[in-house]
């Protein structure tokens, strides 16, 4: 339509634009259900599980799904490689329905084949940060009761060492690994069973083994850090993962409904491609980029790790439609020096969430790549990732917003005594839907306090309007974010304790321009002491992983301000950093 004879936007309230695509003859329809005993909306066109996904994206044939490197990885040689990888599992390994697979390394195409060998099957996916030191890698490979792990060599170096605290680990299998053994008959290659990815289009195209799988069937366990210092795996069902797929294609289609227009219907002419910046082990990489692709017979573009020097030529090459991820990354493209150098035309969307974002970027997008739709939204791992999504216009006119919820997401801000407020106040969030998990592993304390009644209760402080619209206020558990990481403020406290020479200590988070956030810390040192900035970033990093160390440290020789509850007021704290580019 010509933009002087179109509609002025909006042409419908998002209440409207819900109800129409939550209609019957809507391809993203709604309809009611009872899920885990609680009733809730559901969508009625959604695939049952991954398996399906995994079996129907076998007709995609030649199209590229996974470019790595120089490695080009089709639906169909995807589809073949983890089929006979999970006959591998269930025959060489015994694998059965409700057994943890620990996925562990980065981008690769094996990360994907093991993903959903493992699903195929019934068991349960365990995906894990492959930042983690050996110590965390341990406590997830013990807490999850994995029984194979599959890691890259990297990782395996890590558990080696703590693999005697691993009652339940009975083999790992190690992807692009030349040698077999290592020495121990535990210790399996990832190739001797399907080969490289210049291979697996020889291996024979046999369906996956037979397996009951439901919708309401536990499907993964994604670890988030907990406000104890100690991850918690959340375990999320088939449903919860495909349902956050099909809230942010209900969110695309009411994008275009506010407009004026009609969705679009899919072009088999035309693939999408996302360049991959952030880890598959997070909700995002996983549910909202990975799986969604292969349903969609989409091409994902992955890095060794992200290096934007490096991102500008590849996006050209393979005509990467769209980016992000985080904030970071999108500024990163945005202000790169040699940013024009490059055809960055088939750019189409822009989207990122994970960290606070600054309002001024979505303008930045829009002035940089004018026919791009800029996008971001709120979700956790404990709600599979998307649970609402800002894009189009709705986000350029509300740039502070993380959007409003699909129909089939239901949004709450709840006083501190329990009361639901009206529009515009601020309390915690409260969030219920079919894609919020089930439950943390084996926490039923951490479980009761979280998911109650199908609701989330996020410990985030928001406000909602009018409309629908979601802001986000602070957190209410003491974490940070960090380029997408979250930082739990009292693990990091916890290893700054630990040290000798430190008497109190707090952790805040350090406005920045790109990530986000990044770590700071104050302490208050034991008297007499000269322990430098070196020596705690050096203590800390012997602990924890590197995005956790804080880049600052402040020293006092005073107690650090608290309340008269004595609850360390870090709003003061953090007055003492200037934020960084």
């Amino acid at each position: 339509m010509p933009a002087d004879t179109a509609p002025a936007w909006p042409v419908m309230s998002i209440a409207q634009a819900n109800a129409l695509l939550a209609a019957e003859s809507s391809p993203v329809a709604i309809k009611d259900a009872v899920v885990n005993g609680v009733e809730m909306k559901v969508y009625a066109n959604a695939p049952g599980t991954l398996r399906d996904i995994l079996e129907a994206s076998a007709a995609f044939g030649a199209r590229d799904f996974l470019i790595y490197q120089d490695e080009r990885v089709t639906f169909d040689t995807h589809y073949r490689a983890a089929t006979n990888f999970a006959h591998t599992l269930r025959d060489t390994f015994a694998i059965q329905a409700g057994d943890r697979v620990a996925v562990v390394m980065r981008n690769y195409p094996q990360w994907s084949v093991a993903f959903f060998a493992a699903l195929g099957i019934g068991a349960i996916t365990t995906p894990m940060n492959s930042w983690w030191t050996g110590e965390e890698l341990a406590y997830g490979l013990k807490d999850s009761g994995a029984k194979v792990a599959v890691v890259d060599g990297q990782i395996f170096e890590r558990i080696r060492e703590h693999w005697d605290e691993l009652p339940d680990l009975e083999a790992i299998i190690i992807a692009r690994e030349s040698e077999e053994e290592r020495g121990d008959p535990r210790v399996y290659s990832l190739e001797q069973f399907i080969g490289e990815p210049g291979d697996w289009a020889s291996l024979e195209a046999k369906p996956l083994p037979e397996a009951d799988i439901t919708p309401e069937s536990d499907a993964t366990i994604m670890y988030t850090s907990g406000t104890t210092g100690r991850p918690k795996g959340a375990l999320a069902t088939h449903r919860a993962i495909v349902s956050n797929m099909f809230n942010s294609l209900t969110c695309q289609a009411r994008m275009f409904l506010r407009r004026g227009e009609q969705p679009p219907e899919p072009d088999p002419n035309e693939q999408r491609s996302t360049l991959v910046a952030i880890p598959f082990f997070h909700a995002t990489g996983a549910f909202a980029i990975l799986a969604p692709s292969l349903m969609q017979a989409n091409k994902i573009v992955t890095m060794y790790k992200w290096d934007a020097d490096k991102a500008l030529p590849i996006i050209e090459q393979e005509k990467v439609t769209a980016v992000g991820g985080v904030p970071a990354i999108a500024w990163q493209l945005l202000e790169h020096p040699d940013r024009d150098k490059y055809d960055l035309s088939s750019i189409q969307g822009v989207s990122y969430g994970g960290a606070p974002s600054a309002p001024e970027l979505v303008a930045t997008i829009k002035r940089t790549f004018p026919e791009a739709v800029a996008g971001n939204g709120w979700g956790m791992t404990e709600t599979c990732a998307t649970a609402t999504l800002n894009i189009g216009e709705d986000y350029v006119n509300r740039p502070d917003s993380a959007g409003a919820p699909p129909g089939a997401v239901e949004l709450k801000i709840v006083s501190p005594d329990g009361a639901v407020l009206p529009p515009g106040e601020i309390g915690e969030l409260w969030c219920k839907g079919a894609m919020n998990c089930k439950l943390y592993w084996n926490r039923p304390d951490a479980t009761a306090e979280t998911f109650i009644d199908g609701w989330v209760v996020t410990g985030d402080l928001a406000r909602i309007d009018e409309e629908g619209f979601l802001y986000l206020v602070d957190r209410a558990k003491d974490m940070l974010i960090r380029g997408g990481e979250n930082v739990y403020c009292i693990e990091v406290e916890s290893a700054l304790y630990d040290h000798p020479d430190i008497v109190d200590a707090a952790v805040v988070g350090i406005p920045h321009k790109v990530l986000g956030e990044e770590v700071g810390a104050i302490v208050q040192r034991k008297p007499g002491s000269s322990v430098t900035e070196d020596e705690l970033r050096h203590h800390v990093a012997s602990q924890l992983a590197a995005f956790k160390v804080p880049v600052q440290i402040q020293f006092q020789e005073e107690p650090l301000p608290r309340n008269a509850n004595g609850k360390i007021l870090k709003t003061t704290l953090r007055e003492r950093f200037t934020a960084t580019a």
